[in-house]
């Protein structure tokens, strides 16, 4: 049996609510921090441990279920993830002290990670070239809806049940993707599976990292969820301490940014090839990155900041889609552990660098991880793409060339 039983609009629908996960799982209960120090009588850094751990969780829990989902099909892994989350989520409820809540995020985190990892596996399964451009930019796109609707539905949840309604909601979702699961149908046919132990699984990480063209997809990635996970970190801080806006004016503000992700993100696809993406975002990623360091130094206004994020993170969408298209495309045959890997390298990198932020003056200190994070991608895509790509016509080309000029002066 397989997942051609499925209809395209189930499988679009259910593979993007199995990519949000992790921007609900990380941050829907941010806006109730404060007020889970009060419920737990702690301190507000030992709450955030809860985020810290849910994304290690989301970091190591795509290790766990990508290979598993290679040998056992994307189905039952899958099932088992779901079922998980569950249990963990109504732990997370009925914590007695903030350590029991810290441990039920991680548990959460992993749980949630498989519903990322799998649903990445299941779209390489199903389409392929452009038709993998295009269900990726669309799971992305629903990625960056997930991330606009998490903090401020969170917000307007806590305002009737408190974090504990932010968590039920939780679980409702849990529960109509375990209903999802049970209708899903297997796309990875018997044939097609790592028929190996579950411990030689592992040591097909090791053939796909000796894919050189893989690792430099998945480096790429990471930075670029580097420069995400600075943004994410920073934004809060900039926006309410230095510039004075409210929580809810955070929240939109917050949210038209994503709005730039999703955007690009479907704009990809309209690029004649998922390199030529990669080149736009990651070079368009660079050049914004330096205008918002300078004008971190010179004190801009907030419109000046907002506008040039914006830009900033309609290139991180960009090269965000292309990037991870492009590492899916080369691992076909190992597209469980592919999507592990590059979600974990993601995760990684996104928990490297969100306590860097607070060193030292914030805006200071992401003005720089915005350039290095992009410096580094392009970087890796120069060493990825030998030529430059064939000549293309309008405005695309046009910024393409400018900002290719600037990085070979930068380099």
């Amino acid at each position: 049996m397989t997942g051609k039983q499925n209809s395209k609009g189930f499988i679009l629908v259910f593979l993007g609510m199995l990519s949000a996960f992790g921007p609900f799982v990380m941050d829907m209960y941010l806006p109730t921090l404060p007020a889970m120090s009060d419920f737990f009588q702690t301190t507000s850094s030992k709450v955030q441990l809860g985020l810290t751990t849910s994304m290690v969780g989301l970091a190591i829990g795509q290790l766990v279920f990508g290979p598993l989902s290679d040998k056992y099909g994307r189905r039952s892994p899958l099932l088992a993830a779901m079922v998980l989350f569950l249990i963990s989520t109504v732990g997370c409820i009925f914590s007695r002290d903030i350590s029991q809540f810290v441990l039920w995020r991680f548990v959460q985190g992993v749980a949630g990670a498989g519903g990322v990892v799998i649903s990445r596996s299941i779209a390489a399964d199903k389409y392929s070239a452009h038709e993998l451009a295009g269900m990726l930019a669309t799971i992305g796109a629903v990625n960056g809806i997930a991330t606009v609707v998490a903090p401020i539905g969170g917000g307007a949840l806590a305002d009737f049940g408190g974090w504990h309604g932010i968590f039920w909601f939780l679980f409702a979702l849990g529960v109509l993707l375990v209903i999802g699961s049970v209708r899903f149908k297997e796309s990875l046919p018997i044939g097609q599976r790592q028929n190996i132990r579950c411990v030689d699984m592992y040591h097909r990480f090791g053939a796909v990292l000796r894919n050189r063209q893989y690792v430099r997809y998945i480096l790429q990635y990471g930075f670029t969820m580097g420069v995400l996970f600075t943004n994410i970190a920073s934004a809060p801080f900039i926006m309410q301490q230095h510039y004075g806006l409210s929580p809810m004016l955070f929240s939109v503000c917050f949210g038209v940014n994503a709005v730039a992700m999703v955007i690009s993100s479907a704009l990809s696809v309209r690029c004649s090839t998922m390199e030529h993406a990669l080149h736009i975002g990651n070079h368009g990623m660079l050049f914004i990155s330096v205008l918002l360091s300078v004008a971190f130094f010179l004190n801009c206004n907030f419109w000046v900041y907002e506008v040039l994020v914006f830009c900033l993170l309609s290139m991180v969408g960009m090269a965000f889609t292309a990037s991870n298209t492009l590492a899916m495309d080369c691992e076909r045959r190992n597209a469980g552990v592919a999507s592990a890997l590059l979600g974990a390298i993601g995760f990684a990198f996104g928990g490297i660098v969100s306590p860097l932020v607070g060193m030292g003056d914030i805006r200071s200190s992401a003005g720089f991880l915005f350039f290095m994070g992009a410096l580094c991608s392009c970087i890796c895509a120069r060493f990825s793409f030998h030529r430059l790509p064939s000549r293309r016509k309008g405005l695309s080309y046009a910024s393409y060339k400018i900002m290719n000029v600037f990085l070979k002066k930068l380099l």
